[in-house]
Protein backbone atom coordinates (compact mmCIF):
# COMPACT_ATOMS: atom_id res chain seq x y z
CA UNK A 1 0.00 0.00 0.00
CA UNK A 2 2.89 2.29 0.51
CA UNK A 3 4.28 1.64 -2.52
CA UNK A 4 1.57 2.40 -4.42
CA UNK A 5 0.89 5.72 -2.51
CA UNK A 6 4.36 6.24 -3.69
CA UNK A 7 4.06 5.40 -7.61
CA UNK A 8 0.78 7.93 -7.42
CA UNK A 9 3.20 10.75 -5.94
CA UNK A 10 5.62 10.31 -8.49
CA UNK A 11 2.45 10.02 -11.28
CA UNK A 12 1.61 13.34 -9.41
CA UNK A 13 4.78 14.72 -9.67
CA UNK A 14 5.74 13.97 -13.49
CA UNK A 15 2.23 15.43 -14.63
CA UNK A 16 2.40 18.39 -12.74
CA UNK A 17 5.70 19.17 -14.58
CA UNK A 18 4.34 18.09 -17.70
CA UNK A 19 1.24 20.53 -17.49
CA UNK A 20 3.70 23.07 -16.16
CA UNK A 21 6.15 22.89 -19.45
CA UNK A 22 2.74 23.05 -21.33
CA UNK A 23 1.37 26.26 -19.58
CA UNK A 24 4.71 27.86 -20.10
CA UNK A 25 6.16 26.55 -23.41
CA UNK A 26 9.39 25.27 -21.94
CA UNK A 27 10.30 22.69 -23.70
CA UNK A 28 12.65 19.65 -21.19
CA UNK A 29 16.33 20.71 -20.81
CA UNK A 30 18.38 18.22 -23.39
CA UNK A 31 20.93 15.73 -21.97
CA UNK A 32 24.23 17.29 -22.44
CA UNK A 33 26.31 16.28 -25.23
CA UNK A 34 30.19 16.87 -25.93
CA UNK A 35 31.31 18.88 -28.83
CA UNK A 36 32.40 16.65 -31.79
CA UNK A 37 35.65 16.07 -32.74
CA UNK A 38 35.81 17.80 -35.87
CA UNK A 39 34.54 21.00 -34.44
CA UNK A 40 37.56 22.90 -33.90
CA UNK A 41 39.27 25.17 -35.19
CA UNK A 42 41.98 25.04 -36.63
CA UNK A 43 40.83 21.36 -38.23
CA UNK A 44 42.95 19.04 -37.43
CA UNK A 45 44.87 16.22 -39.69
CA UNK A 46 42.94 13.28 -38.14
CA UNK A 47 39.60 12.72 -36.75
CA UNK A 48 37.94 9.30 -35.76
CA UNK A 49 35.36 9.74 -33.39
CA UNK A 50 34.04 7.00 -30.78
CA UNK A 51 33.80 5.25 -27.66
CA UNK A 52 32.24 7.22 -24.19
CA UNK A 53 33.06 11.01 -23.49
CA UNK A 54 35.49 11.71 -20.99
CA UNK A 55 33.85 13.82 -18.17
CA UNK A 56 35.99 16.02 -15.94
CA UNK A 57 34.80 15.86 -12.40
CA UNK A 58 36.14 17.13 -8.70
CA UNK A 59 37.96 13.83 -8.82
CA UNK A 60 39.94 14.75 -11.29
CA UNK A 61 44.09 14.65 -11.77
CA UNK A 62 46.16 16.31 -14.44
CA UNK A 63 49.03 13.89 -14.77
CA UNK A 64 52.40 14.87 -16.18
CA UNK A 65 55.60 13.15 -16.56
CA UNK A 66 58.71 14.40 -14.78
CA UNK A 67 59.83 17.17 -17.59
CA UNK A 68 59.44 20.72 -16.17
CA UNK A 69 57.73 21.92 -19.10
CA UNK A 70 55.34 19.40 -19.06
CA UNK A 71 53.94 20.04 -15.71
CA UNK A 72 54.00 23.71 -17.14
CA UNK A 73 51.61 22.95 -19.60
CA UNK A 74 49.87 20.83 -16.96
CA UNK A 75 50.21 24.05 -14.82
CA UNK A 76 48.62 26.27 -17.82
CA UNK A 77 45.65 24.24 -18.33
CA UNK A 78 44.67 23.75 -14.13
CA UNK A 79 44.52 27.45 -14.75
CA UNK A 80 42.02 27.75 -16.98
CA UNK A 81 40.15 24.76 -15.95
CA UNK A 82 39.76 25.92 -12.47
CA UNK A 83 37.85 28.96 -11.93
CA UNK A 84 34.78 27.45 -14.02
CA UNK A 85 34.73 24.17 -12.82
CA UNK A 86 35.37 24.67 -9.19
CA UNK A 87 37.27 21.64 -9.17
CA UNK A 88 41.10 21.42 -7.63
CA UNK A 89 42.51 19.55 -10.26
CA UNK A 90 45.82 18.99 -8.95
CA UNK A 91 49.17 18.45 -11.06
CA UNK A 92 50.88 15.51 -10.31
CA UNK A 93 53.23 12.70 -11.65
CA UNK A 94 51.42 9.63 -9.90
CA UNK A 95 48.37 7.97 -10.57
CA UNK A 96 46.41 6.62 -13.55
CA UNK A 97 43.43 7.87 -14.98
CA UNK A 98 42.38 12.19 -15.11
CA UNK A 99 43.59 14.00 -17.69
CA UNK A 100 47.59 12.95 -18.80
CA UNK A 101 49.96 14.93 -20.58
CA UNK A 102 53.38 13.24 -21.77
CA UNK A 103 56.04 13.76 -24.04
CA UNK A 104 57.24 10.46 -26.35
CA UNK A 105 58.75 10.12 -29.85
CA UNK A 106 56.25 9.81 -31.96
CA UNK A 107 55.29 11.07 -35.89
CA UNK A 108 54.15 14.56 -34.11
CA UNK A 109 57.01 16.72 -35.46
CA UNK A 110 57.94 19.79 -33.11
CA UNK A 111 54.48 20.76 -32.99
CA UNK A 112 52.07 17.42 -33.71
CA UNK A 113 50.47 15.95 -30.86
CA UNK A 114 47.64 12.99 -30.77
CA UNK A 115 44.85 13.17 -28.29
CA UNK A 116 43.25 10.14 -26.97
CA UNK A 117 39.67 10.58 -25.19
CA UNK A 118 38.04 7.70 -23.11
CA UNK A 119 35.66 6.90 -20.16
CA UNK A 120 38.65 6.36 -18.19
CA UNK A 121 40.51 9.85 -19.78
CA UNK A 122 42.23 11.96 -21.75
CA UNK A 123 45.51 11.40 -23.04
CA UNK A 124 47.89 14.12 -24.86
CA UNK A 125 50.64 13.14 -26.36
CA UNK A 126 53.70 15.06 -28.44
CA UNK A 127 56.91 15.04 -29.30
CA UNK A 128 58.07 18.36 -27.95
CA UNK A 129 56.10 20.69 -25.51
CA UNK A 130 54.66 22.67 -27.79
CA UNK A 131 52.91 19.58 -29.33
CA UNK A 132 51.55 19.51 -26.06
CA UNK A 133 50.64 23.06 -25.61
CA UNK A 134 48.87 22.93 -28.62
CA UNK A 135 46.96 19.61 -27.64
CA UNK A 136 45.59 21.42 -24.80
CA UNK A 137 43.77 24.43 -27.15
CA UNK A 138 42.19 21.31 -28.94
CA UNK A 139 41.13 20.23 -25.92
CA UNK A 140 39.57 23.51 -24.28
CA UNK A 141 37.88 24.11 -27.77
CA UNK A 142 36.16 20.53 -27.46
CA UNK A 143 35.18 21.52 -23.75
CA UNK A 144 32.24 23.99 -23.24
CA UNK A 145 32.78 27.27 -23.88
CA UNK A 146 31.70 28.17 -20.40
CA UNK A 147 34.92 26.39 -19.10
CA UNK A 148 37.08 30.03 -19.95
CA UNK A 149 34.45 31.27 -17.29
CA UNK A 150 36.36 33.11 -14.69
CA UNK A 151 33.59 32.31 -12.34
CA UNK A 152 32.06 28.38 -11.06
CA UNK A 153 29.57 27.02 -14.01
CA UNK A 154 27.32 24.13 -13.14
CA UNK A 155 28.69 21.53 -16.21
CA UNK A 156 29.17 18.74 -17.53
CA UNK A 157 32.68 18.97 -18.39
CA UNK A 158 32.57 16.36 -21.62
CA UNK A 159 35.39 15.14 -23.65
CA UNK A 160 33.64 13.41 -26.50
CA UNK A 161 35.37 9.80 -27.05
CA UNK A 162 38.03 9.14 -30.06
CA UNK A 163 41.46 10.08 -31.22
CA UNK A 164 43.04 13.34 -32.78
CA UNK A 165 46.00 13.12 -34.61
CA UNK A 166 47.19 16.54 -35.76
CA UNK A 167 50.38 18.13 -37.27
CA UNK A 168 50.73 21.53 -38.80
CA UNK A 169 51.11 22.16 -42.60
CA UNK A 170 53.77 25.31 -41.96
CA UNK A 171 55.84 26.27 -39.42
CA UNK A 172 55.40 29.92 -39.69
CA UNK A 173 52.16 30.83 -38.45
CA UNK A 174 52.04 34.05 -37.49
CA UNK A 175 50.12 37.36 -36.41
CA UNK A 176 51.59 41.12 -36.25
CA UNK A 177 50.88 43.55 -34.63
CA UNK A 178 51.64 47.51 -35.23
CA UNK A 179 52.48 49.34 -32.09
CA UNK A 180 53.91 52.40 -33.43
CA UNK A 181 51.03 53.94 -34.88
CA UNK A 182 49.00 53.51 -31.76
CA UNK A 183 50.87 52.62 -28.47
CA UNK A 184 49.54 49.08 -26.59
CA UNK A 185 50.74 48.12 -23.33
CA UNK A 186 52.38 45.13 -22.05
CA UNK A 187 48.99 43.94 -20.70
CA UNK A 188 47.11 44.51 -24.25
CA UNK A 189 50.00 42.69 -25.90
CA UNK A 190 49.52 39.78 -23.39
CA UNK A 191 46.12 39.97 -24.06
CA UNK A 192 46.12 39.07 -27.77
CA UNK A 193 48.79 36.53 -27.33
CA UNK A 194 46.32 34.33 -25.30
CA UNK A 195 44.00 34.93 -27.79
CA UNK A 196 46.12 33.81 -30.97
CA UNK A 197 47.18 31.06 -28.61
CA UNK A 198 44.29 29.33 -28.55
CA UNK A 199 44.38 29.21 -32.11
CA UNK A 200 47.74 27.48 -32.32
CA UNK A 201 49.71 31.16 -34.34
CA UNK A 202 53.20 30.64 -33.04
CA UNK A 203 54.69 34.04 -34.44
CA UNK A 204 54.32 37.12 -33.00
CA UNK A 205 55.79 39.87 -35.28
CA UNK A 206 55.94 43.14 -33.29
CA UNK A 207 55.93 46.29 -35.57
CA UNK A 208 58.33 48.51 -33.20
CA UNK A 209 59.17 51.46 -35.22
CA UNK A 210 57.53 53.67 -37.87
CA UNK A 211 57.39 57.59 -39.01
CA UNK A 212 54.94 57.76 -35.83
CA UNK A 213 56.46 56.31 -32.51
CA UNK A 214 59.48 54.59 -31.74
CA UNK A 215 58.83 51.78 -29.23
CA UNK A 216 61.92 49.91 -27.91
CA UNK A 217 64.28 51.49 -25.65
CA UNK A 218 67.96 51.53 -27.22
CA UNK A 219 70.45 52.25 -24.56
CA UNK A 220 73.14 53.77 -26.67
CA UNK A 221 70.40 56.25 -28.73
CA UNK A 222 67.80 56.96 -25.27
CA UNK A 223 65.99 59.90 -27.34
CA UNK A 224 64.73 56.89 -30.01
CA UNK A 225 62.38 55.83 -27.41
CA UNK A 226 61.86 59.38 -24.87
CA UNK A 227 61.58 61.61 -27.96
CA UNK A 228 60.48 59.41 -30.79
CA UNK A 229 58.41 57.25 -28.91
CA UNK A 230 56.46 60.29 -26.81
CA UNK A 231 53.51 60.58 -29.63
CA UNK A 232 51.33 58.53 -32.00
CA UNK A 233 48.71 59.24 -34.70
CA UNK A 234 46.60 61.72 -33.68
CA UNK A 235 48.92 63.44 -31.13
CA UNK A 236 48.09 60.97 -28.46
CA UNK A 237 51.51 60.16 -25.65
CA UNK A 238 52.36 57.43 -26.98
CA UNK A 239 54.99 55.34 -25.05
CA UNK A 240 57.70 52.79 -25.53
CA UNK A 241 58.81 49.41 -23.84
CA UNK A 242 61.41 49.51 -21.44
CA UNK A 243 63.95 46.29 -22.21
CA UNK A 244 62.54 44.87 -18.90
CA UNK A 245 59.21 45.53 -20.62
CA UNK A 246 60.13 43.60 -23.68
CA UNK A 247 61.48 40.74 -22.35
CA UNK A 248 58.51 40.51 -20.19
CA UNK A 249 56.64 39.94 -23.69
CA UNK A 250 58.68 37.91 -24.99
CA UNK A 251 58.98 35.81 -21.95
CA UNK A 252 54.98 35.76 -21.96
CA UNK A 253 55.20 34.81 -25.47
CA UNK A 254 57.14 31.58 -24.93
CA UNK A 255 55.02 30.48 -22.68
CA UNK A 256 51.91 29.98 -24.83
CA UNK A 257 54.49 28.80 -27.52
CA UNK A 258 54.85 32.17 -29.36
CA UNK A 259 58.46 33.28 -31.06
CA UNK A 260 58.36 37.23 -31.18
CA UNK A 261 59.91 38.38 -33.81
CA UNK A 262 60.78 42.37 -33.64
CA UNK A 263 60.96 44.30 -36.37
CA UNK A 264 62.52 47.89 -37.11
CA UNK A 265 61.61 49.30 -40.37
CA UNK A 266 64.03 51.16 -42.42
CA UNK A 267 65.08 52.73 -44.54
CA UNK A 268 61.68 54.47 -44.90
CA UNK A 269 59.11 54.71 -42.18
CA UNK A 270 61.49 56.08 -40.06
CA UNK A 271 60.40 59.49 -39.22
CA UNK A 272 60.03 59.07 -35.35
CA UNK A 273 64.14 58.06 -35.62
CA UNK A 274 65.03 61.01 -37.70
CA UNK A 275 63.00 63.59 -35.51
CA UNK A 276 65.29 62.09 -32.30
CA UNK A 277 68.86 62.70 -33.67
CA UNK A 278 69.37 65.36 -36.63
CA UNK A 279 72.97 63.47 -37.57
CA UNK A 280 70.62 60.38 -39.29
CA UNK A 281 69.50 62.82 -41.38
CA UNK A 282 71.54 64.13 -44.80
CA UNK A 283 70.72 67.70 -44.40
CA UNK A 284 71.65 67.74 -40.24
CA UNK A 285 68.17 68.81 -39.32
CA UNK A 286 65.73 66.91 -37.60
CA UNK A 287 62.37 67.13 -38.81
CA UNK A 288 58.97 67.64 -36.33
CA UNK A 289 57.41 64.11 -34.77
CA UNK A 290 54.77 62.82 -37.49
CA UNK A 291 51.20 61.80 -36.10
CA UNK A 292 49.40 61.56 -39.35
CA UNK A 293 49.01 58.54 -41.33
CA UNK A 294 50.52 59.57 -44.53
CA UNK A 295 53.24 56.92 -46.19
CA UNK A 296 56.74 56.81 -48.14
CA UNK A 297 58.02 60.61 -47.34
CA UNK A 298 60.85 59.62 -44.83
CA UNK A 299 64.30 58.00 -45.04
CA UNK A 300 67.35 57.32 -43.02
CA UNK A 301 70.29 58.41 -44.77
CA UNK A 302 72.17 55.81 -46.97
CA UNK A 303 75.54 58.00 -47.60
CA UNK A 304 76.09 59.11 -44.36
CA UNK A 305 78.24 56.55 -41.96
CA UNK A 306 76.64 57.31 -39.10
CA UNK A 307 73.63 55.40 -40.39
CA UNK A 308 75.46 52.51 -40.13
CA UNK A 309 76.67 53.31 -36.63
CA UNK A 310 72.83 53.54 -35.92
CA UNK A 311 71.71 50.88 -37.51
CA UNK A 312 74.24 48.44 -35.55
CA UNK A 313 73.52 49.68 -32.15
CA UNK A 314 69.92 49.24 -32.81
CA UNK A 315 70.35 45.55 -33.81
CA UNK A 316 73.35 44.34 -31.26
CA UNK A 317 71.14 45.52 -28.32
CA UNK A 318 67.68 44.38 -29.91
CA UNK A 319 69.30 40.89 -31.01
CA UNK A 320 69.98 40.48 -27.17
CA UNK A 321 66.61 40.90 -25.78
CA UNK A 322 65.14 38.03 -28.59
CA UNK A 323 65.86 34.80 -27.78
CA UNK A 324 64.13 34.39 -31.21
CA UNK A 325 66.04 33.38 -34.85
CA UNK A 326 64.32 36.38 -36.23
CA UNK A 327 64.74 40.01 -37.05
CA UNK A 328 62.67 41.86 -38.99
CA UNK A 329 64.33 44.98 -41.43
CA UNK A 330 60.85 46.11 -43.03
CA UNK A 331 62.31 47.62 -46.18
CA UNK A 332 58.99 48.81 -47.25
CA UNK A 333 57.67 51.91 -49.01
CA UNK A 334 60.91 53.00 -49.41
CA UNK A 335 59.83 55.66 -51.73
CA UNK A 336 62.45 58.10 -50.46
CA UNK A 337 65.32 56.43 -51.32
CA UNK A 338 66.10 55.53 -54.67
CA UNK A 339 66.46 51.93 -55.53
CA UNK A 340 70.56 52.28 -55.50
CA UNK A 341 70.27 53.44 -52.12
CA UNK A 342 67.92 50.73 -51.36
CA UNK A 343 70.63 48.05 -52.43
CA UNK A 344 73.34 49.81 -51.29
CA UNK A 345 71.49 49.95 -47.65
CA UNK A 346 70.16 46.21 -47.76
CA UNK A 347 73.73 45.07 -48.53
CA UNK A 348 74.92 46.88 -45.57
CA UNK A 349 72.29 46.22 -43.45
CA UNK A 350 71.65 42.16 -43.45
CA UNK A 351 75.04 41.13 -42.84
CA UNK A 352 74.86 43.14 -39.34
CA UNK A 353 71.85 41.19 -38.85
CA UNK A 354 74.02 37.93 -39.40
CA UNK A 355 76.33 38.77 -37.14
CA UNK A 356 74.05 39.30 -33.81
CA UNK A 357 73.17 35.79 -34.82
CA UNK A 358 69.55 36.55 -36.52
CA UNK A 359 67.98 35.48 -39.85
CA UNK A 360 66.59 38.64 -41.95
CA UNK A 361 63.31 38.75 -42.29
CA UNK A 362 61.80 41.75 -44.88
CA UNK A 363 58.56 43.09 -46.88
CA UNK A 364 59.16 41.45 -49.99
CA UNK A 365 60.39 44.20 -51.46
CA UNK A 366 63.32 43.03 -50.24
CA UNK A 367 63.80 41.15 -53.49
CA UNK A 368 64.50 44.12 -55.34
CA UNK A 369 67.66 43.84 -53.68
CA UNK A 370 69.87 40.96 -52.67
CA UNK A 371 67.86 38.68 -50.57
CA UNK A 372 70.86 36.99 -47.71
CA UNK A 373 71.28 33.11 -47.75
CA UNK A 374 68.25 32.39 -46.02
CA UNK A 375 66.59 35.52 -45.64
CA UNK A 376 62.39 35.12 -45.56
CA UNK A 377 60.70 37.74 -47.66
CA UNK A 378 57.30 38.82 -46.16
CA UNK A 379 54.51 39.35 -49.57
CA UNK A 380 52.26 41.87 -49.10
CA UNK A 381 50.71 42.27 -52.54
CA UNK A 382 47.14 42.17 -53.52
CA UNK A 383 45.49 39.87 -56.07
CA UNK A 384 46.11 42.47 -58.27
CA UNK A 385 49.49 43.53 -57.89
CA UNK A 386 51.62 43.80 -61.36
CA UNK A 387 53.16 40.49 -62.50
CA UNK A 388 56.58 41.96 -62.61
CA UNK A 389 56.45 42.24 -58.68
CA UNK A 390 55.18 38.87 -58.32
CA UNK A 391 57.98 37.37 -60.63
CA UNK A 392 61.01 39.41 -58.75
CA UNK A 393 59.07 37.90 -55.78
CA UNK A 394 59.07 34.54 -57.59
CA UNK A 395 62.67 34.18 -58.46
CA UNK A 396 63.94 34.98 -54.86
CA UNK A 397 62.00 32.05 -54.21
CA UNK A 398 63.77 29.50 -57.12
CA UNK A 399 67.36 31.11 -55.51
CA UNK A 400 66.03 30.23 -52.33
CA UNK A 401 64.55 32.95 -49.81
CA UNK A 402 61.85 31.90 -48.16
CA UNK A 403 58.32 33.19 -48.07
CA UNK A 404 55.84 33.82 -45.99
CA UNK A 405 52.13 35.20 -47.45
CA UNK A 406 50.45 37.85 -46.39
CA UNK A 407 48.38 39.33 -48.92
CA UNK A 408 46.69 42.72 -48.12
CA UNK A 409 43.32 41.59 -49.70
CA UNK A 410 43.32 38.79 -47.69
CA UNK A 411 44.93 38.78 -44.21
CA UNK A 412 45.48 42.35 -43.55
CA UNK A 413 42.93 42.13 -40.51
CA UNK A 414 42.79 45.99 -40.48
CA UNK A 415 41.15 45.83 -43.41
CA UNK A 416 37.44 47.08 -43.37
CA UNK A 417 34.87 44.09 -43.30
CA UNK A 418 32.71 46.40 -45.92
CA UNK A 419 32.22 50.01 -46.39
CA UNK A 420 30.02 50.32 -42.88
CA UNK A 421 32.87 49.07 -40.82
CA UNK A 422 33.82 51.95 -38.10
CA UNK A 423 37.36 50.73 -37.94
CA UNK A 424 39.91 49.94 -39.88
CA UNK A 425 40.82 51.18 -43.75
CA UNK A 426 40.32 49.93 -47.16
CA UNK A 427 43.18 50.91 -49.49
CA UNK A 428 43.21 46.89 -50.06
CA UNK A 429 39.65 47.41 -50.71
CA UNK A 430 36.88 45.29 -48.47
CA UNK A 431 37.80 41.92 -46.95
CA UNK A 432 34.82 39.80 -45.49
CA UNK A 433 35.57 36.76 -43.59
CA UNK A 434 34.88 34.58 -46.58
CA UNK A 435 37.65 36.57 -48.51
CA UNK A 436 39.82 36.27 -46.15
CA UNK A 437 39.77 32.25 -45.52
CA UNK A 438 38.94 31.50 -49.15
CA UNK A 439 42.70 30.98 -50.64
CA UNK A 440 45.19 28.26 -51.11
CA UNK A 441 48.73 29.55 -49.74
CA UNK A 442 50.70 26.78 -51.53
CA UNK A 443 49.09 27.66 -54.88
CA UNK A 444 48.63 31.53 -54.12
CA UNK A 445 51.86 33.41 -56.02
CA UNK A 446 52.65 31.73 -59.28
CA UNK A 447 56.18 30.13 -59.79
CA UNK A 448 56.62 29.86 -56.10
CA UNK A 449 56.80 26.80 -55.06
CA UNK A 450 55.18 24.78 -52.42
CA UNK A 451 58.65 24.45 -50.83
CA UNK A 452 59.25 27.93 -50.95
CA UNK A 453 56.47 29.39 -48.58
CA UNK A 454 57.14 28.95 -44.93
CA UNK A 455 53.74 29.75 -44.02
CA UNK A 456 51.00 32.67 -43.60
CA UNK A 457 51.14 36.11 -41.47
CA UNK A 458 48.15 38.55 -40.67
CA UNK A 459 49.26 42.12 -39.93
CA UNK A 460 47.31 44.19 -37.95
CA UNK A 461 48.15 48.05 -38.46
CA UNK A 462 47.17 50.45 -35.98
CA UNK A 463 46.08 53.80 -37.88
CA UNK A 464 42.76 53.39 -36.64
CA UNK A 465 42.91 51.29 -33.75
CA UNK A 466 43.28 51.88 -29.93
CA UNK A 467 42.88 49.69 -27.82
CA UNK A 468 42.17 45.93 -27.20
CA UNK A 469 38.17 46.25 -27.43
CA UNK A 470 39.34 47.35 -31.18
CA UNK A 471 42.22 45.04 -31.95
CA UNK A 472 39.70 42.08 -30.93
CA UNK A 473 36.89 43.30 -33.75
CA UNK A 474 39.32 43.59 -36.38
CA UNK A 475 40.98 40.40 -35.31
CA UNK A 476 37.30 37.85 -35.26
CA UNK A 477 36.53 36.07 -37.05
CA UNK A 478 39.17 36.32 -39.46
CA UNK A 479 42.53 35.61 -37.46
CA UNK A 480 41.19 32.03 -36.98
CA UNK A 481 40.72 31.73 -40.33
CA UNK A 482 43.93 32.25 -40.99
CA UNK A 483 45.28 30.11 -38.00
CA UNK A 484 43.61 27.42 -39.67
CA UNK A 485 44.98 28.46 -43.14
CA UNK A 486 48.73 28.21 -41.32
CA UNK A 487 47.60 25.01 -39.90
CA UNK A 488 45.39 22.74 -41.64
CA UNK A 489 45.84 20.93 -44.65
CA UNK A 490 44.77 22.21 -48.26
CA UNK A 491 42.56 19.08 -48.46
CA UNK A 492 40.12 20.08 -45.54
CA UNK A 493 39.89 23.83 -46.93
CA UNK A 494 35.84 24.16 -47.67
CA UNK A 495 34.51 27.27 -46.91
CA UNK A 496 30.98 25.66 -46.51
CA UNK A 497 32.51 23.49 -43.68
CA UNK A 498 34.50 25.99 -41.90
CA UNK A 499 31.75 28.81 -41.64
CA UNK A 500 29.68 26.36 -39.22
CA UNK A 501 32.95 25.37 -37.19
CA UNK A 502 33.50 29.19 -37.11
CA UNK A 503 29.87 30.19 -36.06
CA UNK A 504 30.07 27.46 -32.88
CA UNK A 505 33.01 29.79 -31.60
CA UNK A 506 30.81 32.66 -30.84
CA UNK A 507 29.91 31.45 -27.32
CA UNK A 508 33.46 31.21 -26.43
CA UNK A 509 34.49 34.35 -27.94
CA UNK A 510 31.89 35.74 -26.15
CA UNK A 511 32.81 33.65 -22.43
CA UNK A 512 36.51 35.33 -22.82
CA UNK A 513 34.89 38.91 -23.48
CA UNK A 514 35.87 39.13 -27.11
CA UNK A 515 34.42 41.65 -29.07
CA UNK A 516 33.83 40.81 -32.83
CA UNK A 517 32.39 40.92 -35.75
CA UNK A 518 29.39 39.70 -36.66
CA UNK A 519 29.57 38.62 -40.33
CA UNK A 520 26.51 38.16 -42.46
CA UNK A 521 28.52 35.37 -44.29
CA UNK A 522 28.48 33.86 -40.87
CA UNK A 523 25.38 31.64 -39.70
CA UNK A 524 25.80 32.66 -36.29
CA UNK A 525 22.27 31.42 -35.03
CA UNK A 526 21.85 32.28 -31.00
CA UNK A 527 25.88 31.71 -30.24
CA UNK A 528 25.90 35.29 -32.36
CA UNK A 529 24.38 37.30 -29.59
Amino acid sequence: MRQHRRTLRLLGSLLLVAMTASVTGAAPAPAASPTPLDRVIPAPASVAPGGSPYRITRGTHIRVDGSRETRRVGEYLAKILRPSTGYHLPVTAQGAGGIRLRLAEGPFGVEGYRLDSGRHGVTITAARPAGLFHGVQTLRQLLPAAVEKDSVRPGPWLVAGGTIKDTPRYGWRGAMLDVSRHFFTVDQVKRYIDQLALYKINKLHLHLSDDQGWRIAIDSWPRLATHGGSTEVGGGPGGFYTKADYKEIVRYAASRYLEVVPEIDMPGHTNAALASYADLNCDGVAPPLYTGTEVGFSSLCVGKEITYDFVDDVIRELAALTPGRYLHIGGDEAHSTSHEDYVKFMDRVQPIVAKYGKTVVGWHQLTGAAPAPGALAQYWGLDGTSAEEKERVAKAAQNGTGVILSPADRVYLDMKYTKDTPLGLSWAGYVEVQRSYDWDPGAYLPGVSGGAVKGVEAPMWSETLENSGHIEFMAFPRLPGVAELGWSSAASHDWERYKGRLAAQAERWDALGIDYYRSPQVPWGSAGR
